[in-house]
């Protein structure tokens, strides 16, 4: 390679990498910056600045006997009606199969050459009615939840192939992606805490019970309540109570609470404390107290006698043990 070859070779690398440090310094800007609900969209966007595509799908997935199991999915410009398109074709998903079957890859799929065969032709449907002539794969195994972290990047154009240089440059991007989404979640879970109390553990999991954050404190008052307890994956008796609806579990020792927020679970675990004793009815009466409310407001207010609230208000502070109303907010809140 001669002097002036080499010369417009070093420049062209220069300027890939700039524009690369671009991109990433742009896609860990709207990781902080943007709401939940829009850092996805906002960074496929950017994505396809670099990368031509027309719909992508981005989630996580666990290998299984059947095929690959997709879950927590984001579609980008694509129907609801492809993923329950997609749970009767799984099982003949080659193409996620193979994107599995390593700890990380990056794969462009022909869509009509890829799924070629007889059986296939359920396949070559789906992607007729979904318009997935060529598409690129790129996941990543996260060994602590064993799952993988996945987006996918769809053509419609069937002349439109994926391209080497092109699989490299996604390469380079997912885990880029991946760390940014995480980042973006830890920081909706700092917005929505913005006042962490001692003592409190954190964690993020989707809708199957799949951690894809807890910190130590989270951990550790998983383990008192389940000696035995490995991270990765939400306990089975938890993950049980939370599909059931209700917004806080009691354990013996924890209790955990949860919010659902587009397709994740929002964790806080604590240690159980007196006011986790109380019933329904008498945290209701007690919570009034602590607002001012007089005995006799509060009776007229829940249809009940003034004797019947005192009783209650003297019995809730001999089970936890305060004195004053001053102590009994304390003990409420911790108890929140």
């Amino acid at each position: 390679m001669g002097v002036k070859a080499q010369t417009v070779q070093a420049a062209q690398t220069a300027h890939m990498a700039a524009d690369m440090n671009h991109f990433l310094l742009d896609l860990y800007r709207l990781s902080y910056e943007r709401p939940l609900g829009e850092f996805q969209d906002a960074a496929l966007r950017l994505v396809q600045q670099v990368l031509p595509f027309d719909s992508a799908a981005w989630g996580t997935a666990i290998e299984a006997g059947d095929g690959v199991t997709t879950h927590n999915i984001h579609l980008h410009r694509q129907p609801e009606e492809i993923l329950s398109a997609y749970e009767q074709i799984r099982h003949l998903d080659t193409a996620a199969q193979a994107a599995s079957r390593r700890p990380r890859s990056t794969l462009g799929i022909h869509a009509r050459r890829w799924f070629a065969s007889a059986e296939q032709a359920a396949v070559r449907d789906y992607g007729r009615r979904f318009q997935l002539a060529n598409y690129f794969i790129a996941s990543n195994l996260d060994t602590r939840a064993n799952c993988f972290n996945w987006v996918t990047l769809y053509r419609h154009d069937e002349e439109q192939h994926c391209l080497e240089h092109e699989c490299a440059l996604l390469d380079t991007v997912s885990p880029h992606l991946m760390q940014a989404l995480a980042i973006n979640r830890l920081a909706h879970l700092e917005r929505v805490n913005a006042e962490p109390r001692d003592n409190t553990g954190r964690a993020i999991a989707d809708l199957r019970g799949v951690l894809h954050h807890a910190d130590a404190a989270f951990c550790d008052l998983l383990r008192r309540e389940w000696p035995a307890w490995r991270s990765g994956r939400l306990p089975d008796a938890l993950m049980e109570h939370v599909r059931q609806g209700p917004s806080r579990w009691v354990g013996r020792n924890t209790v955990v609470s949860q919010r659902e927020e587009h397709g994740l679970w929002f964790l806080d675990a604590r240690e159980r404390c007196p006011a986790d004793n109380l019933t329904p009815r008498e945290r209701l009466v007690v919570e009034l107290v602590a607002r001012g409310l007089s005995h006799k407001d509060i009776a007229q207010q829940l249809k009940r006698s003034p004797l019947t609230i005192r009783n209650q208000v003297r019995a809730v502070y001999e089970k936890l043990d305060v004195r004053n109303a001053a102590s009994l907010i304390k003990a409420l809140r911790a108890g929140n």
